[in-house]
């Protein structure tokens, strides 16, 4: 190295250091304002948790912009169900709005038809919200309740929860109403600037209070201004489905300075749920697992120990004491299991789970997958279970070749599509039926091929490179020869049964994680924000030590009464607390959701098969990985003659 050219490495450095320290997150960037400005208030869709059907915002009449544009979305938006498009609200930074009417003029109200009376109604009835942006916050209703505090403290404090989005309508015995004029309050924050600059502002917060008010009680002119009742003399507006409804959309704007700074402006947001809930459970899980380790631990390593000095112990010794407990079986431990390709394959989709699931909740930790950035996760997910392919290919193709199996690609191809395929097919009939309600959470068909063309141009040939390293590398070691002739394996007792198991060591697993799968529960399934990625992270590592463990004495178990069939059942009983998953998943469906209709709960019991057979193929690997390395450990510090 030159000294010039080492200035010129050390200046590169500096510029890509600068590069980091002013960089922000795609999409996250903010956006300032200045008086005057145009803030753009988008819709994204309509959901409602009883229906699990998202729609888009203009599948009900509401008022229309001239020109209507949809944004370019990401496969995780698509996913999800948003469809980003601009509404007729006009607002302008730090400039209030009394009352406006949104189309129509005042003397020419909107005339909803028959049609269009018994969808809104229906919507209603459905209990579906609307969600808005505004630079990209999503609005939010501020709920006020006064918590159950001393009666004194009552009157002075009241404890305030967001609701996401605002709900279309409300019932009131048989009648509907609908929320037709909304009272945007938006917060600001000013920027510091120099004297001579004109101020700039950034949104940090953007609140709805919505109204139902009749066409009567709104009084509005010729230029679409209005005014609004007296909050005590005002009737709803009331949609009747059985014939046509005229009403007016109106909405006011009102600005408000605050100290929220910009970065922390989506805080409001996520604090939403109790993070003590989360402290405790962490806590409480992680005290569990350390003692039932340090137990278990114990109780193998003395044990072993003590078979180990046994088995290894002098000759003549041996004559008069009879061999039992795992040292019999040596001679058949590693025999090769039924149908070696089926089971390879399965570990290798695990491995590619496990690969996805851990830098995924890694990444999304450092905050780089916040929700401000919509769908990233979705989609983050999807491509890197796409390129995990490799490493599940190469473990595939390497215990394939140790279970001396010979037919690599056959093996390669069925890695690559077994567990995938499952997914699509379960996801392609799900579609078929969320395409028949015209609901917006329907992949459309251009975004299926997409999929479809990753899998197969991506994923496929990752899997078979993957596979073909690991096949050509030197199998496992196993430490002891496998015999010629199978020995006979002696009447298992009751509670070595293969269910029994599973509901044994399915319990640990379960228990360190289930309060986390309550909120993740209610993200998916009630519309809530999901970000506790810190606690999630911690819960991952947990799970993947308490399988391990489970795993590992469940085998033992099974060694010492002289049972070596234990691939497969390793990898049957490691996921047992996938099966504690789909018990809780059918309890958070009958006693959280009201779901009653048919295709809502088809769905929720589709999307939970796959949550459930992800999950069993990613604990089932965790624990096979941790056996298998424990029967190599413990057959390698025996001798053998």
């Amino acid at each position: 190295f030159s000294l010039q050219e080492r200035l010129r490495c050390t200046l590169v450095l500096l510029l890509v250091l600068h590069a980091a320290g002013s960089f922000y997150v795609p999409g996250v960037a903010p956006i300032n304002f200045h008086r005057n400005d145009p803030v753009e208030i988008k819709a994204v869709k309509l959901t409602s948790s009883r229906t699990q059907l998202p729609y888009e915002y203009y599948s009900l009449p509401f008022c229309q912009p001239t020109k209507i544009t949809y944004k370019a979305e990401n496969l995780g938006e698509v996913l999800r169900g948003d469809r980003i498009v601009n509404t007729a609200f006009q607002v302008s930074m730090n400039m209030e709005k009394k009352c406006e009417v949104l189309c129509n003029l005042p003397n020419k109200p909107l005339t909803l038809s028959l049609e269009q009376s018994k969808l809104m109604a229906e919507r209603i009835r459905e209990d579906y919200y609307v969600h808005l942006i505004a630079d990209n916050l999503p609005v939010a209703t501020r709920l006020e309740f006064y918590s159950n505090r001393e009666e004194e403290e009552k009157k002075k404090e009241k404890d305030v929860q967001f609701e996401h989005g605002y709900r279309l309508g409300f019932m009131d015995g048989n009648k509907f109403y609908l929320h037709n004029h909304l009272s945007f309050i938006l917060y600001y924050h000013r920027e510091d600037v120099e004297e001579s600059q004109e101020p700039t502002y950034r949104v940090v917060r953007f609140e709805v209070i919505p109204q139902s008010i009749k066409l009567e009680d709104l009084k509005a002119d010729e230029k679409s201004m209005c005014t609004l009742p007296e909050a005590t003399g005002s009737a709803p507006q009331e949609i009747d489905p059985s014939k046509e409804n005229q009403l007016l959309f109106t909405y006011s704007v009102h600005w408000e300075e605050s100290d929220i700074k910009w970065a922390s402006r989506w805080d409001t947001y996520l604090t939403m749920s109790d993070v003590q809930i989360h402290w405790f459970s962490i806590i409480n899980s992680v005290v569990v697992v350390f003692f039932l380790s340090g137990i278990l631990s114990m109780i193998i390593i003395r044990t072993l120990r003590k078979d180990i000095a046994n088995y290894n112990k002098e000759d003549d010794i041996e004559d008069t004491m009879e061999e039992s407990g795992w040292k019999l079986v040596h001679g058949d431990v590693f025999r090769p299991p039924q149908y070696p390709m089926i089971l390879s394959s399965l570990l290798g989709s695990g491995i590619q789970l496990f690969c996805m699931i851990l830098i995924v909740i890694f990444v999304a930790m450092l905050g780089m997958l916040s929700p401000s950035s919509r769908g990233a996760l979705m989609t983050t997910a999807c491509f890197l279970f796409m390129f995990m392919g490799v490493f599940g290919g190469f473990f595939a193709g390497r215990l394939y070749r140790t279970l001396k199996g010979h037919r690599w690609k056959k093996g390669a191809f069925c890695t690559a599509t077994l567990y995938p395929g499952v997914v699509f097919g379960i996801c392609f009939v799900l579609n078929c039926f969320i395409w028949g309600k015209h609901s917006s959470g329907a992949v459309p068909f251009p975004t299926m091929v997409a999929l479809l063309c990753m899998w197969f141009g991506i994923s496929l040939p990752l899997v078979y490179l993957g596979y073909y390293f690991g096949f050509r590398k030197q199998p496992y070691d196993n430490p002891v020869r496998t015999n010629q002739i199978p020995r006979q394996i002696p009447e298992q007792r009751w509670y070595m049964n293969k269910f029994v198991g599973i509901l044994m060591a399915g319990i640990l697993p379960f228990g360190a994680m289930f309060i986390e799968l309550f909120f993740i529960f209610s993200a998916i399934w009630e519309n809530q924000f999901y970000y506790l990625f810190g606690f999630l992270f911690l819960v991952f590592i947990i799970l993947v030590v308490s399988c391990s463990q489970i795993s590992i004495v469940m085998v033992y178990f099974q060694l010492c009464a002289e049972d070596y069939r234990w691939w497969w059942r390793t990898f049957l009983v490691s996921g047992g607390s996938a099966f504690y998953v789909l018990i809780y998943a059918v309890f958070y469906f009958v006693n959280k959701l009201d779901i009653v209709e048919f295709i809502p709960s088809l769905l929720y019991f589709g999307y939970t098969a796959l949550m459930v057979l992800s999950f069993w193929l990613l604990t089932g690997t965790i624990g096979f990985y941790a056996a298998y390395m424990f029967v190599r450990k413990i057959y390698a510090a025996v001798k053998i003659d």
